[in-house]
């Protein structure tokens, strides 16, 4: 592949392996080339009215082996302006009617050793934090894996149309430096695939853009997958909705019945008045179906979706909500038991259809059941179409968390309307918070394979202050996220308690699911994002940044050239803080046109929204002219430079401020070199045994990179001071989160020595555990130290005991237990 005079890829082979055939040897010889263009236009079942631009060439290469039994392939390949596509056919005459494919490497040999964003390839819903590494040193990756070439063009690897096939990862190609092979997921017997033929795998496309906003912009891969298969599409329309969700996540409500309970008659009914009065359109009820008892209950998981909880009246609440024109969206927790949901599936669906339920979100939190069958392999693919064309033929949307990757098929199946399959706000409530930079990363990484519901809106940033869980960010970048992570089927996610009385509330309320267009104003991966969307006349603009404070510009060159505008804009105060006052959002409205730029300052893991609406215009059944007698007038409104102007000031404050993520410390061990008697566990990205000397303190975020993990072993960790110097004190920080198996040791001992041979104790703490350590939702953090009479030393060894095994009240009783520590302080 060449883009804009340079190489992008180098030549890239393929190569197949069958359980049933012989694999291809040598001697294959191009015996047929057709070629084609395409210039056609089609138009999707909701946004971008205009249509899409379907513009290719095409080549189909035939390859016949030139000795018996003469198999053949075919390799379609298609350029389009923004990118190239490929994949393999394989015909009938030659093969026997199936083939059992147990291995697909394609190449792809890049030209350079960029930079890329990147997953690891084996993760259950892809819930890990993005990496950013040269492509030298990924060793596997999932797809989209998006790359950045030294002069600014950004690469997107990804599959489309994947059906009944195994999902495709990277992995490095043994012995090369950049070159990587496709790899799929294998079943019990070693099949990664089983496929009648005739049979064509999903595409490859490697998406290329001379910027990464291009990426966003790009059509390439819903052009590659097949034109709408449902004939009546009238009842699919884009939705936003809220739920008590959030409720469950931070502990408030329970999924199963009882004095917590939270989808019962009355609290739903509570919502759907809500909804009723604020322009929302739907109300999602988690928790209404009986035998969530069993979800993640150690047995398993077998529910009920035809059943409510006694306390909630589905029959009654679905009447309800039709009466006040809100939609009642279901949900169905399968919890991994694939055989236990499609042998219910028609009766639910059924259910669904009685009662007119026309949105359902489905949920997989837990081991694939059969036993042995891979979340992201053929199996589940299989069982994911299956529950689409089902919902389809029962005139239902869906919502899919812990699905497979997304790979365009809402384009041939539009009721597909969200999935999740990316790290969401749910690791905010109940799991590991998530660093700020996240969002930043999304829109040019998961966010090409399509919707993707990572429900957002969260106003109580700080929601938990007790047990010390909160998000790491402001409510404007929860805002902002509702602009910038896009989901036709849209949940503002907080509980409606923390919703009341906020003025910022009223950009939800006036925010549409669903866009006619999106522009990439300006963006850096893993900094900061500035989307534009557009429905109808009006515009929504959300700017999020990292854990930096940010002064973006924003040219507002995409308005009607020949009309005015109110601008408003939902920001930073110049008092927003993430740490201390994370909640404060400054409201104002202007006047603006298309030759105006606002110039919006972005407090550390901050964000803004603007609404851009024609002047007199209505928005959300209110006029958005703010005196009385509503006059087709921007009277009294400032222009865009009164809020411009404030920007110097609020970037001064906003610098001055706590960054977010871990406190530095200046002590003796800063960057002394660690050594460690057991080795940490690799599941965590802590940097290495330096972890522990590199003068950043872990916080009460798990997922920070700070923290330090150690499996079912001690921790036993020497520092070289590189010199003999006074000691006074040590000390080390522990982190205790029983939910996630991480407890505090149970004793700690501090030694010196000058030769690095022979040890002598300086003192110790023990740790008594109690029954407060039982509360598995208790996140805190400890240090354990000793403070002694000067001794000079130039070795430092701190020794921890771990439990070792998780202790009889806990749910993973009998198992490992993890020690996480970070920074040993030497004074």
């Amino acid at each position: 592949i060449t883009s804009r005079g340079s190489v992008i890829m180098e030549p890239s082979g393929f190569h197949f392996a069958f359980k049933n055939q012989p694999s291809f040897r040598a001697g294959l010889v191009v015996s047929a080339v057709k070629r084609s263009r395409t210039d056609t236009t089609w138009h999707p079942v909701y946004g971008t009215p205009g249509g899409v631009r379907n513009h290719y060439n095409e080549a189909v290469f035939t390859l016949r082996e030139t000795g018996r039994p003469h198999r053949s392939i075919e390799v379609i390949a298609r350029a389009y302006d923004d990118g190239i596509a490929f994949r393999y056919a394989f015909p009938r005459d030659g093969w026997s009617d199936s083939l059992l494919i147990t291995g697909e490497e394609t190449e792809f040999a890049f030209a350079a050793n960029d930079s890329a964003w990147w997953i690891p390839a084996n993760e259950f819903a892809y819930e890990s934090l993005y990496r950013h590494t040269p492509l030298g040193d990924i060793q596997d990756a999932n797809t989209p894996i998006t790359i950045e070439k030294r002069n600014g063009v950004c690469l997107s690897i990804h599959e489309a149309a994947l059906r009944d096939y195994s999902e495709m990862t990277l992995r490095k190609k043994k012995g090369a430096a950049r070159t990587f092979v496709s790899s799929l997921w294998p079943e019990p017997d070693g099949v990664c695939a089983r496929v009648a033929l005739p049979f064509a795998t999903p595409w490859r496309y490697v998406a290329i853009a001379a910027a990464p906003g291009g990426l966003v912009e790009s059509q390439l891969l819903q052009n590659l997958n097949e034109p709408c298969r449902i004939a009546d599409v009238s009842w699919i329309r884009p939705i936003k909705f809220i739920g008590i969700w959030w409720g469950m996540h931070t502990g408030r409500y329970t999924w199963y019945e009882g004095p917590n309970h939270g989808a019962t008659t009355e609290r739903m009914k509570e919502y759907i008045d809500f909804a009723a009065a604020h322009n929302i359109g739907g109300v999602l009820a988690e928790g209404w179906n009986t035998g969530w008892e069993t979800w993640a209950s150690g047995v398993t998981p077998i529910q009920d979706f035809t059943k409510a909880y006694p306390d909630f009246e589905i029959e009654e609440v679905v009447r309800y909500a039709k009466k006040n024109g809100v939609e009642f969206i279901s949900h169905h927790e399968t919890g991994g038991n694939i055989p236990e949901y499609e042998r219910q599936m028609d009766s639910a669906f059924t259910l669904c259809r009685k009662l007119g339920i026309h949105y359902l979100k489905t949920g997989y939190a837990g081991s694939i059941l059969p036993d042995g069958y891979h979340h992201h392999g053929q199996f589940m693919v299989r069982h994911f179409q299956k529950v689409v064309e089902t919902a389809a033929r029962f005139q239902i949307a869906l919502d899919v968390h812990e699905s497979i990757k997304p790979t365009g098929l809402d384009r041939t199946w539009p009721n597909l309307m969200s999935q999740e399959a990316a790290r969401g706000n749910e690791w905010n409530g109940t799991y590991k918070a998530t660093p700020p930079y996240h969002a930043t990363i999304l829109p040019f990484t998961r966010l090409l394979a399509g919707p993707y519901d990572y429900t957002p809106g969260i106003f109580a940033v700080n929601h938990s202050p007790a047990k010390s869980k909160r998000l790491y960010c402001t409510t404007t970048y929860q805002l902002a996220t509702l602009v910038v992570l896009y989901s036709p089927m849209l949940m503002a996610a907080d509980v409606i308690e923390n919703y009341r009385g906020r003025p910022a509330f009223a950009f939800v309320e006036d925010l549409p699911a669903a866009w006619d267009e999106t522009r990439v104003i300006d963006a850096q991966l893993g900094d900061y994002v500035s989307l534009a969307r557009r429905q109808k006349d009006q515009w929504f603009v959300g700017s999020v940044t990292d854990e930096e404070c940010r002064r973006i510009t924003l040219p507002l060159t995409f308005l009607n050239k020949e009309t005015q505008y109110v601008a408003t804009i939902y920001g930073d105060s110049i008092t927003t803080d993430w740490e201390k006052n994370p909640e404060a959002v400054e409201i104002g409205r202007y006047t603006v046109t298309s030759r105006d730029t606002i110039v919006a300052a972005l407090s550390k893991a901050g964000g803004q929204t603007i609404v851009l609406t024609p002047a007199a215009a209505k928005v959300g059944g209110r006029t958005n002219i703010p005196d009385a007698a509503a006059q087709a007038t921007t009277d009294g409104l400032p222009p865009i430079r009164t809020y411009n102007g404030m920007a110097n000031a609020k970037m001064a404050a906003f610098t001055a401020r706590k960054t977010y993520g871990s406190a530095r410390t200046v002590h003796s061990a800063v960057g002394k070199p660690v050594s460690l008697k057991y080795p940490f566990g690799e599941r965590y990205p802590a940097s290495g045994a330096n972890a522990l000397t590199d003068g950043s303190r872990g916080t009460h975020n798990l997922s920070s990179g700070e923290w330090q993990g150690f499996e079912g072993v001690d921790v036993v960790a020497t520092i070289d001071l590189k010199e003999s110097m006074p000691v006074k004190k040590i000390s080390i920080g522990f982190l205790n989160s029983p939910n996630d198996w991480i407890f505090y040791p149970r004793t700690v001992v501090f030694s010196v020595s000058d030769d690095g041979k022979t040890f002598s104790n300086v003192g110790e703490e023990r740790y008594a555990f109690s029954k407060t350590d039982s509360t598995e939702n208790l996140i805190e953090i400890r240090d354990f130290s000793s403070a002694f009479a000067p001794v000079t030393a130039r070795y430092v060894r701190v020794s921890a005991e771990s439990i070792s095994l998780c202790p009889p009240w806990h749910y993973g009783r009998g198992k490992k237990a993890w020690v996480f520590t970070d920074e040993v302080v030497v004074e």
